[in-house]
């Protein structure tokens, strides 16, 4: 187990000190008050812990850009409460943080819920996009969306107090942290390791979410051995604020029958596994299994082989959309020398420690400027973006190179740089 890190979360206590604790976690861009209306029934039950991500709902923005990170966090939080075992649920990254923990802290986790999570959140591409515009743009332009993905269009129409909230919470997140979370969830992906969930698990959707689909949850209830699907119909992402009363109910359910020492309701069958009687209109599925692979870990020369490192950060660097393409057009006459790049330029020279991404894009965007390579300039200057230049920044490295490359070089690569920073940081409409 890791050191207990100096930024432990901020959190929040309700119900009786002596009760067996529930862990309830946020989604990106809200704070614990998401689940102010699962807290007078859940608290009668459970002792309920609630934690703010950093930098959000006024937590100290000190950003964590993992997954691991967050939910070692998370344990510091509890060790300082003499807490060593308990119940979790989370909804979406809170719901990554509770998976973490069912697979690196199995004997601390008790019984898990995952609410509008997935093994993997959509591309990374996509995360990692998110980051750059809130860097170039803020958080405004995220906030005016989040009910689009927060809330079925019924909701919001209903509820505009609820929207209103929704778009202060955005708006009141600390940027870099936010950044930091997309981050997390762009590099999270627990797909072949979910057979090792060893605890009773609900897997709890809206029907509507298209965030994290329905097809999402359902791969969790595949992968995860002891799991229970219940789907939420007219909901979409934030099931816990939009259906408050199903999932309070859901949640009381499938804890009570799956924690020793809370009360259980009558409904509750002695089999953990099941959902007994679930609220109207609510539908559960089977379980599922499925077995993780097993990668046996190849060496090259009596070391580690740098291909898989090495893939795995070009598509940290360039991106999945980008890999892809290179991948899909190769054949045998240039299978070896996409082979040759993966494993020397991103396996042995980008995965070095001596200097950050950000000072290798500032690096390659000189060096592609110097040899007029504007076609890998373009795929670069995205490169650096996600890595966390600044349009501006970029500006600068590209102004220096007019001194030193040449002022007909740095006018092409203006052009490409330009373009290429408005298809990136526009935010969508």
């Amino acid at each position: 187990m890791s050191e207990s890190p100096p930024n432990p979360l901020h959190y929040r206590c309700d119900g009786p000190e002596d009760a067996p604790v529930l862990v309830l976690g946020p989604a990106l861009g809200t704070t614990w008050h998401m689940w102010d209306r699962q807290i007078p029934e859940l608290s009668g039950h459970w002792r309920v812990i609630r934690f703010d991500l950093p930098g959000h709902g006024g937590a100290p923005a000190h950003a964590a850009g993992s997954v691991p990170g967050l939910a070692d966090r998370l344990l510091a939080a509890l060790d300082t409460l003499g807490i060593d075992r308990f119940a979790y649920a989370g909804c979406s990254l809170g719901g990554a943080v509770g998976a973490e923990l069912a697979l690196r802290h199995p004997h601390r986790v008790a019984s898990l819920a995952l609410v509008s999570a997935a093994a993997r959140f959509g591309t990374a591409d996509e995360h990692r996009q998110r980051g750059v515009i809130v860097r170039t743009n803020g958080l405004d332009p995220i906030a005016r969306s989040a009910p689009e993905r927060w809330f079925t269009p019924a909701f919001a129409a209903a509820q505009p107090a609820i929207v209103e909230w929704s778009v202060q919470m955005v708006r009141t997140t600390d940027p870099g942290c936010y950044i930091a979370a997309c981050e997390a969830l762009a590099t999270f992906d627990v797909r072949k390791e979910l057979g090792r969930i060893g605890v009773p698990t609900l897997v709890l959707a809206g029907s509507e979410d298209r965030v994290t689909s329905p097809a999402d949850a359902r791969v969790l209830v595949a992968g995860i051995p002891d799991s229970r699907l219940a789907l939420v119909p007219g909901t979409s992402h934030l099931v816990p604020v939009e259906q408050p009363s199903a999932v309070t109910d859901l949640l009381v359910r499938h804890f009570a029958g799956s924690w020793p020492g809370a009360a259980v309701p009558p409904a509750v069958s002695a089999d953990r596994r099941a959902i007994a009687t679930p609220p109207p209109g609510v539908r559960t599925g089977p379980i599922g299994e499925i077995a993780p692979a097993e990668i046996p870990a190849e060496t090259v020369a009596g070391r580690p082989d740098p291909y898989e490192p090495g893939m795995r950060v070009r598509r940290e660097v360039l991106g999945d959309a980008h890999v892809d393409r290179a991948i899909e057009t190769t054949d045998d006459f240039t299978a070896d020398f996409q082979e040759f790049i993966t494993r020397y330029a991103w396996g042995e020279v980008w995965t070095r420690p001596g200097i950050d991404r950000r000072t290798r894009s500032v690096i390659t965007l000189t060096a592609l400027v110097a040899g007029g390579h504007l076609d890998e300039l373009a795929f670069h200057t995205r490169a650096a973006l996600r890595n966390g230049l600044t349009p501006a920044e970029i500006k600068e490295v590209l102004l220096q190179t007019a001194v030193y490359c040449g002022v007909p070089a740095a006018n092409s690569a203006f052009k490409v740089a330009r373009e290429v920073i408005l298809q990136e940081t526009t935010p969508p409409v």
